[in-house]
């Protein structure tokens, strides 16, 4: 099952149109993205204090219908995919059954420098037990 967390679209979040300005969805995923990893027990803030990050390197929205103020929409997030030192996750929104948008971000392991390094076994048990490959 995909991480789910709802969120109620504020007043800032629109645009003039009244809609969820597009860039927003990001924020929205990167919310989904820090509760999933809560919650299959790798705390994101942990991770840093390990001295290790996830930044984002690819992120892609597909924009089905606008969410407007106050909608409650929900933030579906999965473990899509893994490689020696990269997540992908992918990303579901919704308000009711009303797909609003589809999308993925892919994030390397790196240290401080950035460098890409290689998961460290307890993280990448924690991620293999998580994975939920794309259909």
């Amino acid at each position: 099952m995909p991480n789910a967390i709802q969120i109620r679209i504020a007043y800032a979040d629109t645009d003039q149109m009244g809609m969820v300005y597009y860039a927003n969805y990001l924020t929205f995923y990167e919310r989904g993205r820090t509760e999933l990893l809560r919650n299959i027990g790798l705390e994101y803030r942990v991770i840093e204090e390990r001295g290790f990050f996830f930044p984002v390197i690819y992120a892609e929205c597909n924009y089905h219908a606008p969410a407007k103020y106050d909608d409650l929409i929900t933030v579906e997030t999965r473990l899509s995919e893994i490689t020696a030192a990269s997540i992908t996750c992918s990303y579901k929104i919704t308000n009711g059954d009303k797909i609003l948008v589809t999308g993925k971000t892919k994030h390397p392991f790196v240290n401080k420098s950035l460098k890409p390094m290689r998961f460290p076994a307890d993280i990448r048990e924690i991620l293999e037990k998580n994975l939920e490959k794309d259909n």
